[in-house]
């Protein structure tokens, strides 16, 4: 058992909160990443669209620095890599088509040029590569970091393969991981999901914290948990790291593309398709709905301990340039 499941234990039902820490308790720092921005149109993302409204968004991501005993480097990981910085490298043409309906994209600053910026060499000094999903507009280039391990959810290999509902593998960029270097999470207890497991798994467990029915304690101190979220592909996940005593960062991916859909002032749109049924912005919609009232669930029970920042969250950007690598968030 964890050190904050310990912690926590007692207090796991509907309305817990997080943990306190623990007497020895670690906590992560945290910085923004420039990972390119892409253009969405809000009739196909939220209700009650503005039909001729479509914002340039970032594709958010993040350095995390865990303390390494007695060393003097941290542990560093980044969660999500955004968009490649050069688009012919998106091999499929239905990735190319896909990429003309969200223009303008800006590719550059990547996450690259934003880590070499601060001081850091992606070659050599990452240790963990954490994908929220697969999606083009997160995969970047893994190449660049060819000393890390790539940590995916559950089914991530089997729809690199195979391709999933609403990501058909004509949009999948086949070979796009290095699976050397791939570490795919357990499946998810109870999931319908099991069936896409890789064969080769990681050891880590899921368990539930506060209101979260899924989080794996990646390090097992407590300070940086991957969360089960699931709804808008196979293999899905957030993450929530412990920066203080006090405090937590929420990181949401694309558990929702515009933060109204937190907020309660905007759901989650479902339009026509063209073939008379309707789809939306993600694979599982009852599934994404779910994880966006536990997220939401999270953040009223935790109140201001928990600050949350989605992928595409143009607002949180624009706000928070100061909080960009080599500045740190906390």
């Amino acid at each position: 058992m964890s050190q904050a499941q310990s912690a926590g234990q007692s207090h796991l039902g509907s309305t817990s909160p997080l943990p306190h820490p623990a007497k020895d308790q670690v906590y992560v720092r945290v910085s923004a990443l420039n990972g390119g921005f892409l253009t969405l149109p809000e009739r196909n993302f939220v209700t009650d669209p503005d039909p001729d409204k479509a914002t340039t968004v970032p594709s958010m991501c993040f350095l995390i620095e865990h303390p390494r005993q007695d060393a003097s480097t941290p542990t560093r990981l980044v969660f999500d890599l955004g968009i490649k910085r050069d688009l012919t490298k998106y091999k499929q043409p239905a990735t190319q088509h896909h990429i003309t309906t969200r223009q303008p994209v800006y590719s550059t600053a990547d996450v690259k040029s934003s880590l070499l910026n601060g001081g850091l060499d992606p070659s050599k000094d990452i240790d963990y590569v954490i994908l929220s999903h697969i999606h083009w507009d997160h995969i970047g280039l893994p190449s660049d970091y060819p000393e890390a391990k790539f940590i995916v959810g559950s089914g991530t290999l089997y729809i690199l393969e195979n391709g999933a509902p609403c990501y058909p593998l004509e949009r999948i960029e086949r070979g796009s991981l290095p699976e050397h270097q791939v570490v795919e999470l357990p499946p998810v207890p109870d999931s319908d999901r099991k069936h896409m497991a890789a064969a080769a798994q990681s050891d880590h467990q899921w368990q539930p914290l506060s209101v979260l029915p899924h989080a794996v304690d990646f390090f097992g101190d407590g300070s940086l948990w991957i969360v089960d979220a699931p709804g808008h592909i196979h293999g899905h996940v957030n993450a929530l790291l412990r920066v203080a005593a006090d405090k937590w960062v929420y990181l949401g991916g694309d558990c929702c593309h515009d933060r109204r859909i937190l907020t309660g002032e905007k759901g989650i749109l479902e339009y026509d398709n063209g073939h008379g049924t309707l789809k939306s912005s993600h694979a599982e919609l009852s599934k994404a709905r779910a994880t966006i009232k536990n997220v939401q669930k999270l953040i009223e029970t935790n109140g201001e301990a928990v600050e949350w920042v989605v992928a595409h969250d143009w607002k949180w950007c624009s706000g928070n340039q100061h909080r960009f690598f080599p500045n740190y968030m906390y």
